[in-house]
């Protein structure tokens, strides 16, 4: 993963969300798709070498988003076996990418907006006045 899940950590980064949370681990991308049969088909793979915009992409209800490493991004050999599902988010020829977590969050949100929030709540309230 290229990180540590130590319970230390995960509280720092997470603070208190993490029992909302089912994590799973796999040894790899066959030993997920062996564990999630038919999940090949709602994959879209996040990199930096995709000729696609991920906000050019619909998105099915069920949907699973695959980001690599920080430092090497996805193989290359899992980009060509689904190259109409790989996408990219946008940047200066300059940079060489998003910080991995930023560009996680971009990815999950355009899933959340394309589906209209679902169950997310949409408003938020102050807490030590009024609006008018």
């Amino acid at each position: 993963m290229g990180f540590e899940v130590d319970d230390k950590k995960l509280k720092r980064a997470g603070l208190d969300y993490w029992h909302l949370l089912d994590i799973f681990y796999y040894d790899g991308i066959e030993d997920f798709y062996r564990k999630n049969p038919g999940c090949e088909e709602m994959c879209y793979y996040y990199t930096t070498k995709a000729k696609k915009v991920y906000s050019d992409q619909m998105f099915p209800q069920k949907v699973y988003l695959i980001f690599g490493r920080e430092d090497a991004g996805l193989p290359e050999s899992l980009l060509v076996k689904h190259p109409r599902r790989c996408l990219r988010l946008p940047m200066i020829n300059e940079a060489r990418s998003l910080n991995l977590s930023n560009a996680v969050a971009v990815a999950v949100y355009e899933v959340l907006r394309q589906h209209k929030f679902d169950n997310l709540s949409r408003e938020g309230n102050l807490t030590r006045y009024q609006w008018e």
